[in-house]
């Protein structure tokens, strides 16, 4: 169902539409932690190593996919919210058209730049072969993971958050029968584990589409609309390059840290592969609810009613410090527990790792979440440049600290990097927050 996110109190607003978004990201994270917990526990540490080697570079994959998706959200959740539905419609299309032909390269650069990206990150020679059979499956089902993502863009631009969540709740728990049943009774390895994946993101892929279609239909509008528009893309452009950008230097920089943990030896490479899968399941739900703060933001401001996003804000962290609590005190009372969840019988080495990786970053969730919400309304208003500034701040000090940590302190430096990098990037984001155009009260569609 469509809602219109400009009525109603911000507070109560968020909570209806956030929160099915939280359940819908962690959802969708469970294949990559279904991937890591078979990988782990039917086949081997070795395999758990290489499934997250090659997960540092599928998040570039994820990186393009994330821009889509936010690019045509924004655009079209300011259009919703102005009630401009002729264009809103015409710039469903525009993204679905682009988006296609952006797949394409990407899964043609993919298969011909895997090898070269797997020897970057100096991938031990015992994972290798599993990492590059891995990466090659997840190229192919590279589609269904884009158009996914437009589509869930365009039920949130729309107010629909539950759709999603309906459509990941179902294929995210058939992907976790399908990786036991590929590699537990099939004896298929990694490639069990990556072609249940790609059967499982191409059904809810599927099913997204087809709403999205239904969805649209319902919204009558006279006359031929054109399927493409210059304009439009541009303006879906303007928000979706400096996010792919974003994205995609933080998937490098990543790659980065995973070459320096390559370094430290197979055991720490498996903790930390098996501790990160935890990490991105928070940090990953977080920037889908700063998402929703976007299109929160977006629909407002195509409404006019700027003073909505101070009361936005306020609530949106009230929501992301009431989520992260529990989380926090599970990382820390229990991550032994949690790291053996995807192996076992780990090394003293892995479970070391992992744990000490999870007891210095846990505490910080509830920095790095108000970082995300500022960064969702920076976003959401089209302010880019200020978005990037902050996000890049993070990303080039946690590489910096990570490389230079690591010579003097080993993988404990390495986790370290990310605290301190969260830290300062958070201040650097709710500086350009505090000095938005709605503290003028005065706001100006930087899309337009």
């Amino acid at each position: 169902m469509n809602k219109d996110l400009t009525v109603g109190k911000p507070e109560t607003v968020l909570w209806k539409f956030c929160v099915p978004l939280f359940g819908s990201i962690i959802f969708q994270q469970l294949y990559n932690i279904a991937d890591s917990f078979v990988a782990g526990k039917f086949i081997g540490e070795n395999a758990l190593a290489a499934v997250g080697n090659s997960y540092e570079i599928t998040l570039i994959f994820i990186a393009f996919a994330f821009g889509c998706n936010i690019g045509c959200s924004v655009v079209v959740s300011q259009l919703y919210g102005a009630k401009k539905y002729k264009d809103m419609k015409v710039a469903i299309s525009t993204s679905m058209i682009a988006s296609g032909i952006l797949c394409g390269i990407l899964m043609l650069a993919g298969l011909i730049g895997c090898t070269a990206l797997i020897r970057l990150i100096q991938t031990p020679d015992s994972i290798f072969a599993d990492s590059k059979l891995y990466l090659y499956i997840y190229i192919g089902g590279f589609p269904f993971l884009l158009f996914y993502n437009v589509s869930t863009g365009i039920f949130s631009a729309l107010g629909d958050s539950k759709t999603p969540f309906t459509f990941l709740a179902c294929s995210s728990t058939l992907n976790i029968l399908a990786d036991i049943l590929f590699v537990a009774a099939f004896h298929m390895g990694v490639a069990g584990v990556a072609w249940a994946t790609f059967l499982c993101q191409g059904i809810s892929c599927i099913l997204a589409v087809i709403v999205v279609k239904r969805r649209l239909a319902a919204i009558h509008i006279e006359g031929k609309l054109p399927l493409f528009s210059a304009e439009l893309f541009r303006k879906i452009a303007k928000i979706a390059v400096p996010s792919i950008l974003q994205q995609s230097f933080i998937s490098i920089g990543n790659i980065i840290i995973q070459g320096v943990i390559n370094g430290c030896g197979v055991g720490v490479t498996a903790g930390y592969s098996a501790a990160v899968k935890l990490n991105n399941l928070v940090i990953t739900s977080l920037t889908t609810l700063g998402n929703g703060v976007s299109n929160y933001t977006a629909q407002n401001l195509g409404a006019g009613s700027w003073y909505r996003v101070k009361e936005g804000f306020k609530a949106a962290v009230k929501i992301v410090w009431l989520l992260c609590a529990p989380i926090i005190i599970l990382y820390l009372l229990a991550n032994e527990s949690l790291i053996k969840i995807f192996m076992d019988e780990p090394s003293q080495l892995a479970l070391m790792s992992g744990t000490q990786f999870l007891n210095i970053v846990a505490p910080f969730y509830a920095v790095i979440s108000v970082k995300l919400v500022a960064d969702g309304i920076l976003r959401g208003a089209g302010l880019m440049k200020q978005f990037m500034l902050a996000t890049f701040t993070d990303l080039i000090l946690r590489v910096i600290l990570a490389v230079t940590f690591s010579k003097q302190w080993g993988y404990l430096g390495i986790w370290c990097a990310w605290p301190i990098g969260w830290c300062i990037a958070t201040t650097v984001s709710l500086w350009f927050y505090r000095n938005g155009p709605w503290k003028t009260k005065e706001v100006q569609s930087n899309i337009d």
